[in-house]
């Protein structure tokens, strides 16, 4: 059976859906507000969504997890702390005469250790600055709708329930200064550590060199500034949508009474993914039953769903590094087909989502996202409201994410679906 066949009046009923959806949105956002990693909003936020799925879901299962929340993006602050250490350390060593030869040694270990930290927690979003920051309880919910018989397969819906502490830049002036914002001081990292090995390289010191590395200062200041930790953003769009897109399939089921024979239906909303895919990456290590070869299980991410023309299929995440499901994939591709949409497969060029998470671990994943990969001026900025909310993008998205359990239930995961 298709999900257009399911109940009578197919897209009427869709659109009480994502009107359920943009209202809860709406009241998350007025009632709760913003939600930091880590926070009782965050908690509060999983509890109100997983109340307003009801008794659409069998059964809602909720994890506790620690987090460091300000250790992921720490950084940019700590960058421009390190750097400005060792500009000051050339211009002591510029006073201190010709025959001084010590801050190259400087410029070559404060480099490496920013390249380190960035590769480690923001590249890989693995650990590495989160002992020195303060600790927090995050928290994920699971809605879950029970196959009437043997469960044989699962789907997991995801959506992250924590909103971002705002980014100064794009709040300033969009994408081109976010860029020219990360850039302008990662010209000054290479150049510090490329005089380093310079001058350790012809055994003198330059001052010249260090005073044209000046020419960088205030993009080392700025770093300290990147993050504005006075305000947490409300998230409506990020990612509020993709937590009801998963709400809105279960209450869609469950309102209707539709149940899978042997589909295990399941709406994820995880904590701290702006912290670092905290969430996604404590689900995958509590639940080993997602890793049951007797039980099929998938694992698709929903994140941003406000840019109707900038509908993705992110084949590649984390920066381009982690390779999801090609058979995940084809399952969105063809529900979406289902919908009448011709959904583009890309690559993420810079960050990540739970998915990622879920794939490391060996769960199929993928990640759909409906979001200008530009990005817009209301990524992680306090413009992120629901008054901002798209509902003709929601709407599709849900006939999408509809279509695609009903797909999955009837096929599983395959290179190719049958029509």
């Amino acid at each position: 059976m298709k999900a257009q066949d399911s109940v009578k009046n197919f897209y009427p009923t869709l659109r009480m859906y994502t009107n359920f959806a943009v209202r809860t949105i709406k009241k998350v956002c007025a009632d709760i507000g913003p939600r930091e990693a880590g926070t009782k909003a965050e908690l509060d936020a999983q509890n109100f969504m997983a109340q307003q799925v009801g008794d659409a879901a069998d059964e809602v299962m909720q994890e506790e997890f620690g987090i460091s929340p300000r250790a992921f993006l720490g950084w940019p602050r700590i960058s421009g702390i390190c750097l400005l250490i060792a500009l000051a350390c050339g211009i002591i060593n510029v006073f201190a005469g010709r025959d001084a030869n010590w801050a190259p040694y400087a410029f070559i270990i404060i480099s490496a250790f920013i390249l380190a930290m960035i590769l480690i927690e923001f590249l890989f979003y693995s650990k590495f600055l989160d002992p020195f920051f303060p600790k927090a309880i995050s928290h994920n919910t699971y809605c879950v709708r029970k196959a009437s018989g043997e469960t044989k397969r699962r789907i997991i819906i995801g959506g992250h329930s924590d909103s971002s502490i705002e980014w100064r830049p794009t709040h300033i002036g969009g994408s081109k200064f976010l860029y020219f914002a990360i850039v302008y001081p990662v010209v000054g990292w290479i150049y510090t550590f490329v005089i380093g090995v310079v001058m350790l390289a012809c055994g003198k010191y330059m001052p010249a060199l260090v005073w044209i590395d000046c020419a960088f200062l205030p993009g080392y200041v700025f770093l300290l500034f990147f993050m504005n930790y006075k305000v947490c953003v409300d998230g409506a769009n990020d990612n509020l949508t993709g937590c009801m897109t998963a709400a809105a399939v279960l209450k869609f089921m469950g309102d209707n009474n539709l149940r899978f024979e042997n589909t295990e239906v399941i709406a994820m909303f995880s904590g701290a993914e702006e912290s670092g895919l905290r969430g996604a990456k404590a689900s995958a290590k509590l639940h080993p039953e997602f890793k049951d070869p007797n039980v099929e299980t998938v694992f698709v991410s929903f994140d941003t769903i406000k840019d109707y023309d900038d509908m993705a299929i992110y084949l590649r995440d984390m920066t381009g590094v982690v390779k999801h499901d090609e058979r995940a994939a084809e399952l969105v591709h063809a529900a979406g087909e289902e919908a009448g949409l011709d959904i583009e497969k890309i690559g993420m060029f810079v960050g990540a989502s739970d998915a990622a998470a879920m794939t490391q671990a060996g769960i199929p994943a993928v990640l759909f996202a409906a979001m200008n990969p530009g990005p817009p001026k209301y990524y992680h900025t306090r413009d992120d409201r629901a008054d901002i909310l798209e509902p003709k993008t929601i709407e599709k998205c849900l006939e999408m994410a509809v279509d695609m359990v009903y797909l999955f239930d009837e096929q599983g995961l395959k290179t190719k679906y049958t029509k």
